[in-house]
């Protein structure tokens, strides 16, 4: 039998328990995933907590990488013994073995190892939408980029650097702006005591940003509008301190007609072609060195409670993992 985490009602992470599962054969365009390593990302926490409602009983988890042990019937792209990972649905990710959708499957090349993929497909692949679809960056923009030492910060403060992009980034700790400055931050603000709005005018000359890019949600949400420079855009795609309350839309009129997005990794990758654009520009990105992938803390498997129970204290920084 294949051990999985599953949750059975929505709560704490006490509700994380590892069970046996049967897997079995894959079906019509499945392959069955031997995983070797398992991100764990903060949607993870929504989908646990019921902000983001699964039906109960289920797994839980959206990226992994590891070996493809058997693949089903039409299925001629893989084949038993390629390396492969993936980031998004289905969910079921906190397992040593799995059925997975083929056209959800990259391979993963040369160079990369199975922990690097695991930590990076989420969290990079988020990072190439925001910073080269959501709003396109180009050299010489300066940016607002909230929890800057987290997961996803830590690479699009990278990526974003190698575009030739000033960041302005908000972390919780002087150890955390240390190590957003060493991948690429150029103004880290530690929130805890420092106004990020002040900030940001006194860096940009009184003038604001074009974008702001905020996965923190309701405690930032509202200040960050007051970085902007007119027709400026503000990119929510998080929640981490809660979902952001009801405002007037007029708000965005009175503050210079600003655009406001909460784009999701899985409309930007829901077709097979933007896929593996995304996952291709990130591995590009990773192999030419301009992004390393940090994974800073590994758990096996039996402990997702832990983990999540880390993750939520806002103490960690990059990439987590399970480790079947």
């Amino acid at each position: 039998m294949a051990k999985a985490i599953r949750i059975h009602q929505p709560g704490g992470p006490e509700v994380l328990r590892l069970e046996d599962v049967d897997v079995g054969a894959p079906g019509e365009g499945e392959a069955r995933i031997r995983q070797t390593a398992v991100g764990i990302n903060y949607i993870d926490t929504y989908h646990r907590t019921g902000l983001y409602p699964l039906p109960m009983p289920t797994g839980i988890g959206l990226e992994g990488a590891g070996m493809v042990e058997a693949v089903g019937p039409g299925v001629s792209d893989l084949k038993p013994g390629d390396r492969v990972a993936y980031a998004g649905g289905p969910v079921g990710a906190y397992a040593d073995l799995r059925l997975m959708p083929v056209d959800r499957l990259v391979k993963v090349p040369d160079g990369i190892s199975d922990q690097q993929a695991a930590g990076m497909m989420l969290k990079g692949m988020t990072s190439e939408y925001l910073i080269r679809r959501t709003f396109p960056v180009k050299a010489g923009d300066t940016v607002l980029f909230h929890a800057a030492a987290g997961g996803v910060g830590l690479i699009a403060c990278q990526w974003l650097k190698a575009l030739g992009a000033h960041v302005i980034g908000t972390v919780g700790s002087d150890e955390k702006a240390a190590l957003a400055k060493a991948h690429g931050c150029e103004f880290p603000v530690v929130y805890t005591r420092e106004d990020f709005v002040a900030r940001v005018k006194e860096i940009t000359g009184g003038r604001g940003v074009p974008v702001v890019y905020d996965s923190v949600g309701k405690d930032t949400f509202a200040r960050s509008l007051d970085c902007l420079r007119p027709r400026g855009m503000m990119v929510l795609f998080g929640a981490a301190s809660g979902p952001v309350p009801p405002f007037d839309s007029q708000t965005l009129a009175q503050k210079g007609s600003l655009f406001l997005t909460r784009p999701t990794l899985f409309a930007y990758t829901a077709s097979r072609e933007d896929l593996v654009t995304s996952a291709t520009s990130l591995f590009d990105a990773v192999g030419s060195g301009q992004v390393k992938i940090e994974v800073s803390r590994t758990y096996p498997l039996a402990d997702a409670q832990q983990a999540h129970r880390d993750l939520e204290s806002r103490k960690t920084t990059g990439s987590l993992l399970l480790l079947p």
